[in-house]
């Protein structure tokens, strides 16, 4: 009888172990944003840089959220290497230096005639589009802001 006690509850213990392990996993990864912004507006780009530095500060600095911001329409030209405003260029460059991912539309580079080179660095292309881009990223989980 003593010899069956002490077996269950040492299953018990064990079992509440590995319970516990799989919560903790699970709230550590699950407290790791996943972001995607969307930006289409060319008068609301310095607008929409500030508000992704301010959520890379928010969440504790670079490397404790997963940041994107998908470009189309005219916002994208304010990216194009050749026109971008010195400030743009720099917080481009510090946001990406903090792990966030930038997505050029391919319908819109097309249409704007652009390639990658000319954009500023940083820049991957959504082949499929932005808006393909950003429902893949939201059923993906990431959260869906358009600021």
């Amino acid at each position: 009888m003593l010899r069956r006690s002490m077996l269950r509850a040492s299953l018990a213990g064990l079992f509440g172990t590995l319970a516990v392990r799989e919560a903790v996993a699970a709230t550590e990864t699950s407290t790791r944003q996943r972001v995607v912004y969307h930006l289409a507006d060319a008068d609301r780009v310095v607008f929409v840089l500030g508000n992704l530095q301010n959520h890379v500060d928010g969440v504790g600095g670079p490397g404790k959220a997963d940041i994107r911001l998908v470009v189309h329409g005219p916002a994208l030209r304010t990216f194009h290497a050749l026109v971008a405003e010195d400030h743009t260029v720099a917080m481009m460059k510090k946001l990406t230096d903090a792990g966030v991912g930038f997505d050029a539309c391919a319908n819109t580079m097309k249409a704007q005639g652009v390639k990658l080179d000319d954009l500023t660095p940083g820049f991957v292309v959504a082949e499929k589009g932005g808006v393909v881009r950003l429902a893949e990223l939201e059923q993906q989980g990431y959260a869906y802001l358009r600021p």
